[in-house]
């Protein structure tokens, strides 16, 4: 049987559906998760960044702000129409030249560029195999290239969390650092290699 704050945070593995992706990603909650101040301290000009559970571009077009003209991100959803609204959005902003979009499968990002950084935030939950999803990650980053992973704290408890934590570790990621996120449970990876 389910514990009723189960059912309350909305604890079950599930996608978050695209219609209540306007429930948390608008200008309100630049208060509490602005985007720049979480980002900038790890992408730099010229980076190739990936946003994984992009939705419809929260953090995804302040990433291409920040990486650049010389930069490129890879926005990565399961749901094409949040892919549909972030190009939708891309296209309001006048055009990301640096911007790739990519729908990807229950089985894997399908993405093989590598990056500097790649964004998980709050969607690692959503995962179902997170030993495949880390590993992909992995794959993905260049050597020293960092993994930013963030939860809702009160979607994801500490128990899940650090599962999801060790599930990164076993696929060779290294915890760099614990950014303070407000609302969240979150880790910086890095992929071991240079300095």
């Amino acid at each position: 049987m389910k514990k009723p704050s189960d059912l309350v945070c909305f604890r079950e593995k599930h996608v978050c559906p695209w219609w209540l992706c306007f429930t948390f990603d608008n200008p309100i909650r630049k208060l509490i998760h602005d985007p720049n101040k979480i980002l900038a301290p790890y992408v730099s000009l010229g980076f190739t960044a990936i946003d994984l559970g992009a939705g419809m571009g929260y953090f995804t077009l302040p990433l291409c702000r920040l990486v650049g003209k010389s930069g490129r991100v890879f926005a990565v959803d399961i749901q094409a129409r949040m892919i549909e609204g972030l190009e939708r959005r891309a296209a309001r902003a006048g055009g990301v030249p640096q911007l790739t979009t990519h729908v990807s499968t229950p089985e894997g990002i399908g993405i093989r560029d590598k990056a500097d950084f790649v964004l998980t935030f709050w969607m690692g939950h959503e995962v179902p195999n997170k030993e495949l999803f880390f590993r992909e990650i992995h794959a993905v980053l260049k050597e020293g290239g960092n993994c930013l992973l963030a939860e809702p704290k009160i979607h994801v408890n500490a128990g899940a969390f650090a599962l999801e934590v060790e599930a990164a570790r076993a696929a060779g990621l290294i915890i760099k650092d614990r950014p303070q996120i407000a609302l969240s449970r979150s880790v910086l990876f890095t992929r071991p290699g240079r300095n």
